[in-house]
């Protein structure tokens, strides 16, 4: 069994030693820890959490990151003091870590060469945990976009499908900074894909709960992340007349908690399932350009796409519904850690909901293991039974097990 931890101590070494030790408690007593997941708040030195840990449990590899909130079967929050720490067993076997630090380089560039390196090392099903800092810079504010990394990743995998799963790191929800733990140290501008142990398997669900709202329409004109025209008219135009609103200034900002662009893979005509869309988040309008700039840069000249509704009442729903299936999918079976990948917007801080979705999840989740989780700035999960991709407003759990067989 995986011992997971947690500590609101506004000091950092004493956060890190005291997540530590409630999570060797939970540890067998003939177990050893052999690794650690680690998600820090952002108001913590990183370097005296990371201390605090390694005076409990040693100079053990540590991945993860910053964190803008923490989450475990204890409870959640994002005041920024939030530290959550999962220890692994020397039983499960360790992991290999691969590191690449050229984000600034180019994100694709650095997916290629982590998947070439992952296309020697892992198989079909292979769970593959991967974490990025989201920051790439303050001033001008600019983001790493996780679309081609992803995509650089699975260009170097050549074919192979590994179960990726991850999330772009934040310290805060205002987007601040962010690092990773690159099993050593922190480290910004970074990747860090963590291969698990062949025996260890994973099931994942995508959490969102927007809906489509128009039919699919087909982008016609883009730019980068600029969207400018939808079905040969004006994006915004398009959007405007969804919603019979005039779009200015300030309800562009708003845009993000009204409706999101969402492209559905596989069979078109097929029933809904929110695990079949891709969903991006709306940051702005132009008036003037009567175009839409979307979070992530991946929907290109000639996708199709549909305007998806964001409702806080259909978000809470979707958790309820996602977490009881995937109780009844491990009812009889061996869970060793349930990792919950939460959008940081998802937030009642930042959505507005009456109830925090984080809590509907505490109060529905019934697999008997233990709960990690972050507040992140993307989430990256298995769309569909195709590649993993980066996703907004979204939350993803992956039940990791040991039915796997090596």
């Amino acid at each position: 069994m995986i011992g997971v931890g947690r500590s609101n101590n506004p000091d950092p070494r004493e956060a890190g030693t005291e997540a530590a030790r409630r999570a060797v408690a939970l540890l067998n007593a003939a177990e050893s820890p052999a690794w650690a997941l680690l998600f820090c708040g952002g108001k913590h030195d990183p370097a005296l959490v990371l201390a605090g840990l390694r005076g409990v449990v040693g100079a053990i590899a540590v991945v993860g990151g910053s964190a803008a909130g923490g989450i475990t079967g204890a409870g959640f929050g994002y005041s920024g003091f939030e530290v959550a720490v999962g220890l692994f067993p020397a039983n499960l076997g360790k992991p290999v870590i691969l590191v690449d630090d050229g984000l600034l380089d180019g994100e694709g560039p650095a997916g290629r060469r982590l998947g070439d390196r992952l296309s020697g090392i892992v198989e079909d099903g292979r769970v593959v945990l991967l974490f990025y800092d989201s920051v790439a810079s303050t001033v001008p504010p600019r983001l790493h976009p996780a679309s081609p990394l992803v995509e650089g990743i699975y260009q170097g995998l050549d074919g192979r499908r590994p179960h990726l799963v991850g999330a772009g790191t934040l310290t805060d929800m205002n987007l601040s900074d962010g690092y990773v733990f690159d099993g050593t140290r922190p480290r910004k501008h970074a990747a860090v894909a963590v291969v698990l142990p062949p025996s260890v398997g994973a099931e994942t669900t995508i959490l969102h709960g927007c809906v489509p709202v128009s039919a699919f329409m087909t982008i016609t004109a883009v730019d980068g992340a600029e969207v400018l025209e939808l079905d040969g008219r004006p994006a915004l135009s398009v959007l405007e007349g969804m919603l019979g609103i005039e779009i200015g200034e300030s309800h562009g900002r708003a845009l993000s908690l009204m409706v999101t662009l969402g492209e559905k893979h596989g069979d078109p005509f097929a029933e809904y399932d929110e695990n079949r869309y891709v969903n991006r988040l709306i940051l702005r309008a132009s008036p003037e350009r009567r175009s839409i700039t979307l979070f992530e840069p991946d929907f290109h000249l000639g996708s199709v796409v549909q305007i998806m509704s964001r409702d806080n009442g259909l978000m809470v729903q979707s958790v309820r519904d996602g977490v009881r299936l995937m109780n009844e999918r491990f009812s009889n079976r061996q869970p060793i850690l349930a990792l919950y990948i939460d959008c940081a917007g998802r937030a009642s801080a930042r959505s507005g909901s009456e109830i925090e979705e984080a809590e509907v999840l505490l109060d529905e989740i019934a697999i008997p293991a233990p709960l990690l989780g972050l507040y992140s700035g993307v989430e990256i999960a298995p769309v569909g039974e195709e590649q993993s991709r980066s996703l907004d407003w979204t939350a993803v759990l992956t039940i990791l097990h040991g039915d796997r067989s090596p």
